[in-house]
């Protein structure tokens, strides 16, 4: 049941293949997304819709196109899930809760996405300050990256389809939108200025709360993490001018 929803999560979409990425999917599920959501918000007009659909950050751009809606009422997860993968794979590497590494991922949900390990914290220390026996080297956290970053593959190839781990996710961001939370969670929205990029979705840091999303304005980023930022929206952006959406 759909019909007066405080939070739609749109999931509709054809799945991935094995060694598909998820910009192939865009096309068919670009068509999809916009035959439905328009009956989707005509049913609930006053929801907040979180867009799950791969690739979720395109997904989100058309979606806001399509709707008309304000950008902070509809969204896409982001990079919620790699987020969390993320923290409980340093969290693991480190020996400590998951509760108190801080760090995030941004960018898209896919190939370009990157942690921003200048800000990475376990507790108050700077990933690379951590002590013990064998502290965090570059290296090291560049491979932890890309383990994270095709995490999604490697399920895939497992076992055809990645769906709980995304489930957790979506709960969460559905959670911080019904209880009015105000939580900073790393989702997608259609950007305007921010970080100096317009017009197209991707993750950065965002207020997430009753109201929807609002991403912060300026998160601290080193001038090689503003310049992988950009990349990341332009390989976005290029997809979304291949739809050729009106």
């Amino acid at each position: 049941m759909v019909d007066g929803s405080d939070v739609v999560v749109v999931t509709a979409g054809a799945k991935q293949q094995p060694g598909q990425t998820r910009m192939e999917l865009a096309g068919t599920n670009a068509r999809i997304l916009s035959s439905l959501l328009p009956a989707l918000v005509e049913r609930a007009p006053e929801a907040v819709f979180v867009i799950v659909t791969n690739p979720a950050d395109v997904m989100t751009v058309v979606g806001q196109r399509v709707t008309g809606l304000p950008p902070q009422r509809i969204f896409g997860s982001g990079t919620v899930l790699d987020t969390s993968r993320l923290r409980w794979r340093l969290a693991q590497r480190a020996g400590v809760s998951t509760a108190s590494v801080h760090a995030d991922i941004v960018g898209e949900h896919g190939d370009t996405e990157f942690p921003l390990w200048s800000t990475a914290t376990i507790g108050p220390v700077p990933i690379l300050d951590w002590p013990g026996e064998e502290p965090f080297t570059s290296q090291e956290l560049d491979r932890i990256a890309v383990e994270v970053r095709d995490a999604a593959y490697a399920v895939i190839r497992g076992k055809g389809a990645t769906n709980l781990a995304i489930g957790v996710s979506c709960a969460r961001i559905a959670e911080a939108v019904l209880h009015d939370e105000r939580a900073v969670l790393p989702v997608s929205t259609v950007l305007d200025g921010v970080h100096g990029i317009s017009g197209v979705a991707l993750s950065v840091p965002s207020v997430v709360g009753a109201d929807g999303a609002v991403p912060l304005a300026r998160t601290p980023m080193t001038t090689a993490e503003e310049e992988r930022l950009h990349a990341s929206a332009d390989a976005i952006r290029a997809a979304v001018d291949a739809l050729a959406l009106g």
